[in-house]
């Protein structure tokens, strides 16, 4: 304590010497403003402070400049970063401190002990803030600096997922450590802060798996770099394909091949396959073509030519395996394929470069008088057929049918007369039924009362009654 005290004593009798000189300055100074523009003494200082704060930053953005001018021409990249993050966080800064110290002039002017309180903790806050800003755009700059070097410097370009990775890890540790030192400088207890982080750590971790496990998938995704930023990737286990636009903490976004982004969690990566095409070393052509059944003589000069043209092609691999081979007798043609890669990687270019060797396939199968097999069917019959068997055949058919259209018409007009004949006896049977009910019913009302013993002669005479009837 006494060897505080005795630093404090020192400082401050090295500290008096300079006051008094800037008192000697300022002091005429004050004097002739307050004479020439009848201001007070604080609104003097007020002026002063306005001044100074337009002064500073106008040597600021000179000193910059300059030194900006001199790191563009160096080798080195961490002036340029440096220079870049200062440019717009001091300046900041200026205005902050001289707005602090105008509210500390007029604090102390009208006797505002509560707002002079809080300035001290709030010009720590605001330095702790300008220096986490420039910090954050130096880390930026620097990360955009190694990825795409200026010309004229001997850097090699970094990897632009490492990179982004490095820059997302160094801006994270900024972030917290200001954020410790604002929390200390506002009164919060540290060792209070880290044992509620150590308690409730296990809850969050249990809440926010999630995140976390998208979290330390990103990371498992920097460390085992499977593809990067600008590659094309793709899942067979899943509808995932496009290319690789950024590699964030949580989620990767892809954006597909018809333009649309997809946005996928980076913990999926860690249970599915990803193919990276874009690492491939060649493409490959793998085609088969059928011959006619009657080009088989030509078979083998065809697969002679077509190797001395693969042998000559400029753009075929000749490091990589070639294979022109007769296969199989197919079903309307004789196969072969050709097998080869490209020198290429390029999707365009490789399309074109096989476009060019079919067509020339195309054409040497057109020199060696062959040509290309089309699905069809022949049919072979027993005995030959001429075109006077086929007219006697026709004839016969023709003669069958008419006989089969005759008997047709005689089966029909034999059905008709059968219906007719049935028609008129149902007509007939009818007629007779009816002559004999009225028959009956005249015998019936003509008869007249007899004796008892005139009923035998009635009786005799009535079936002659009916029989005339």
């Amino acid at each position: 304590m006494a060897k505080k005290s005795a630093t404090q004593a020192a400082t401050d009798k090295l500290a008096a010497p300079a006051e008094d000189m800037i008192h000697d300055w300022l002091d005429p100074l004050r004097s002739w403003v307050e004479q020439t523009f009848g201001l007070p003494l604080w609104g003097i200082n007020l002026v002063l402070v306005l001044a100074a704060v337009l002064v500073l930053h106008l040597l600021e953005r000179v000193v910059l400049t300059r030194v900006a001018a001199h790191a563009k021409k160096s080798c080195n990249l961490w002036d340029d970063a440096l220079v870049h993050g200062l440019r717009h966080s001091l300046s900041l800064w200026l205005y902050c401190m001289g707005m602090l110290v105008a509210l500390s002039i007029i604090a102390t002017q009208f006797t505002l002990g509560g707002v002079e309180h809080y300035l001290k903790p709030t010009r720590h806050v605001v330095t702790l803030l300008a220096l986490a800003w420039a910090s954050i755009r130096m880390i930026k700059r620097f990360e955009a600096l190694r990825t795409m070097p200026p010309p004229g410097t001997d850097v090699n370009a970094m990897d632009a997922t490492t990179a982004s990775a490095i820059s997302k890890l160094l801006r994270a540790m900024v972030v917290v450590l200001v954020g410790l030192a604002i929390l200390q400088n506002l009164g919060v207890s540290l060792s209070g802060v880290l044992a509620f982080g150590g308690v409730g750590g296990i809850a969050v971790g249990f809440a926010a798996r999630d995140l976390l496990a998208n979290v330390f998938g990103a990371f498992m995704i920097h460390l085992d770099r499977p593809f990067k930023v600008g590659d094309w990737v793709r899942s067979p286990d899943r509808e995932i394909e496009g290319t690789v636009e950024d590699i964030g903490w949580r989620i990767t976004r892809i954006r597909t091949f018809d333009m649309r982004p997809l946005y996928v969690p980076n913990a999926i990566f860690a249970s599915i396959s990803v193919e990276n095409p874009s690492r491939m070393y060649n493409r490959r052509i793998f085609e088969t073509i059928g011959l006619r059944y009657e080009d088989a003589a030509q078979i083998a000069p065809i697969m002679v030519a077509i190797r001395e043209m693969l042998g000559g092609h400029d753009e075929v691999d000749q490091t990589r395996t070639q294979i022109v081979n007769f296969t199989r007798y197919g079903e309307h043609s004789l196969d072969f394929f050709i097998y080869l890669f490209t020198r290429t990687t390029d999707w365009v270019k490789f399309h074109d470069i096989k476009q060019d060797v079919l067509l020339r396939v195309h054409d040497i199968i057109h020199d060696h008088d062959a040509r290309v097999a089309l699905p069809g069917q022949r049919l072979h019959f027993a005995d030959a057929l001429t075109l006077d068997g086929l007219g006697e055949m026709a004839g016969n058919a023709s003669a069958s049918s008419e006989q089969t259209r005759q008997h047709a018409r005689q089966q029909h007009d034999e059905r008709d007369a059968e219906a007719t004949a049935a028609t008129a006896s149902s007509d007939t049977q009818a007629r007779t039924s009816q002559r004999r009910a009225a028959s009956s019913s005249a015998a019936t009302s003509s008869a007249t009362p007899v004796r008892r013993g005139d009923e035998a002669s009635d009786t005799q005479e009535t079936p002659d009654a009916d029989s005339d009837a």
